[in-house]
């Protein structure tokens, strides 16, 4: 039976359009409008413990001259040997006038979920009898805070309630083994319909065209370095939908036309075109981006058959009997160690280790332990560099890197130009901070002549009519 809109509306579930760690944090951020009444707007520039857009007493701030500094020196790190970026929830995620038009970050989420109570034919949200038999066996109220604002909490509890009940030879505990496999479903559900229902599922563009925008810019990089790698901890398809729109080849670990089929060997290929058929000359194709999804996909799915048995399908389902997704679970790290996850961490190990190495992180709070491991090994590398979008209070591993006083650590965050925006957005990251490629004011140009020459048509054709 499917579920009325009312069970689970995106434009309900609030979201500061960041990763759940920053997400709640962000909200005591002067980005609104009271709070850039009271005091300047800023954004911070950290290289290692020095904010070098720090105004001098009694100085104003101008914020875009901020933003011209900041993009100066983000341009020189486009140009570095290895370049790749770590896109995390907060840049699917994406609100205007109080509507979440893209898919909320994991704290919204939980709270969204603990809230709503489901009837009998709800597989996403947990019914009245459901809520009672954990509490009432088990001792635990799936509505108290830390679970309402934590849905990897609450994860972490049901997967733990599973393990020994399903060791126990109690059969009184049957009943709450029934429950908790039931509401874990649910939830995996819960997170399976927040990727793919929604305004963007339903022609809003708005979160897709800012995809665009990241992929147009970063295409543009000279063809005499190594390809740029795009890392993901999101399981929607918004990165590879505005590539299909702009016609950019990547390749994402799968290979095959009628059944595509994960293949890591594939990370190994480039893409070529033939300059002279009679010398056999070739030539990397300038705008070739890798593409690796550490979580997995919600186009992934798991089939017993042929020799790589993780299938990519381009029609979508609900059926998560062979979903490949790491749901937030205490066993994330773990799950991270089985193919495919093994080859694609793999992958994203060997990216950062590599000298002259830039990794961008854009919309990740550092929640994940084992991408965080990866990135403390890659510090472990003089010419390693992170520059990552945080708010400048962001605590716990943000917090850590900041104490490091590594000059290799950048920390960009803080008001953004509007006060609906902030400076580690997706959004402010790539109009105001992400270098303009060559021959972008020339199309931009080119763009305002054709539309000053589409308005004349209608003002001429309508005159006519007149």
């Amino acid at each position: 039976m499917e579920v009325s809109e009312k069970s689970f509306n995106l434009q309900d579930v609030a979201s500061e359009g960041e990763d759940s760690e920053v997400a709640m944090i962000d909200s005591e951020m002067p980005n609104g409008v009271e709070a850039a009444a009271s005091e300047p707007v800023h954004f911070s520039f950290y290289k290692g413990a020095t904010d070098v857009l720090a105004p001098k007493e009694g100085a104003d701030f101008n914020w875009h001259e901020a933003a011209g500094k900041v993009r100066e020196s983000l341009t020189d790190a486009m140009s570095a040997r290895h370049v790749a970026f770590l896109l995390g929830a907060g840049c699917s995620s994406f609100q205007k006038d109080g509507n979440q038009l893209g898919i909320p970050t994991m704290a919204p989420l939980a709270r969204h979920f603990v809230d709503t109570v489901g009837d009998d034919d709800d597989p996403y949200h947990a019914t009245e009898a459901e809520r009672s038999a954990l509490n009432d066996v088990l001792g635990l109220d799936i509505t108290a805070e830390e679970y309402a604002t934590n849905l990897e909490r609450l994860m972490e509890v049901l997967y733990s309630f599973r393990f020994a009940l399903h060791q126990s030879a109690n059969k009184e505990l049957t009943v709450a083994k029934d429950t908790v496999d039931s509401v874990i479903s649910k939830v995996a559900r819960y997170v399976l319909r927040a990727c793919t229902k929604g305004p963007f599922a339903t022609g809003n563009e708005t979160v897709l065209s800012l995809y665009q925008a990241f992929y147009r810019k970063l295409v543009y990089r000279d063809r005499s370095l190594p390809r740029p790698w795009v890392f993901s901890t999101n399981y929607d398809l918004f990165n590879e939908t505005a590539m299909d729109r702009l016609g950019i080849p990547y390749g994402n670990g799968f290979s095959g036309t009628v059944e595509r089929r994960f293949n890591p060997a594939t990370f190994r290929y480039s893409l070529a075109e033939q300059l002279d058929i009679s010398s056999r000359k070739w030539a990397a194709v300038d705008n070739f981006v890798y593409l690796c999804k550490l979580h997995g996909s919600v186009s992934w799915v798991e089939e017993a058959t042929g020799l790589f048995p993780i299938r990519e399908m381009q029609q979508q389902s609900e059926d998560m009997a062979s979903r490949v997704m790491i749901y937030p679970t205490p066993a994330k790290q773990n799950a991270s160690f089985a193919s495919p996850y093994s080859d694609l961490f793999r992958e994203f190990q060997a990216r950062v280790v590599r000298d002259q190495s830039v990794l961008f992180t854009v919309g990740y709070g550092f929640g994940d332990e084992h991408i965080n491991n990866n990135i403390f090994q890659a510090l472990t590398v003089p010419g390693f560099r992170l520059i990552a979008f945080l708010p400048p209070s962001a605590p716990g591993v943000a917090q850590t890197l900041r104490e490091l006083d590594d000059p290799r650590i950048w920390i960009i965050g803080g008001a953004g130009p509007s006060s609906e925006s902030s400076a580690h957005y997706f959004d402010t990251f790539i109009a105001e901070f992400m270098p303009e490629p060559p021959g972008g004011k020339v199309d931009a140009a080119v763009e305002k002549v054709l539309q000053r020459l589409l308005s004349k048509s209608d003002n001429k054709t309508n005159g006519d009519e007149a």
